[in-house]
């Protein structure tokens, strides 16, 4: 069964990474491999093909706009769009309920005993 609506699908660890990159600045490719890299300690590594595929799906979904650059030897840009902002922010929310939701069943479960 398709979602409804895609902004409340799970992301995936490397889509959610991306999001929380531009989230604060403008980015090129390059810069988004880096600070992907950097937020997740070094855990999530995502290559080229990764990377672009996501950026093409965001675009499409209108959550990331391509900042045309002005001149053949400036990098191309990407920019988080409000729709984005929105949709990372639900992400994140979804992904603190799961976290406190799963806490609350752990913490009334049993411990088994050591074997």
């Amino acid at each position: 069964m398709e979602p409804k609506d895609k902004t409340t699908s799970p992301l995936s660890p490397a889509a959610l990474q991306i999001l929380a990159a531009l989230a604060t600045e403008d980015l090129h490719g390059y810069g988004i491999i880096q600070a992907v890299s950097a937020q997740s300690q070094g855990r999530i590594r995502i290559g080229p093909g990764t990377l672009y595929d996501n950026l093409k799906r965001f675009m499409e979904q209108g959550w990331v706009r391509d900042l045309r650059p002005v001149s053949d030897n400036e990098k191309r840009l990407y920019r988080l769009t409000a729709a984005g902002k929105a949709a990372l922010s639900c992400e994140i929310s979804r992904l603190d309920h799961l976290v406190r939701q799963t806490k609350r069943y752990l913490q009334g479960m049993k411990p088994r005993r050591a074997e």
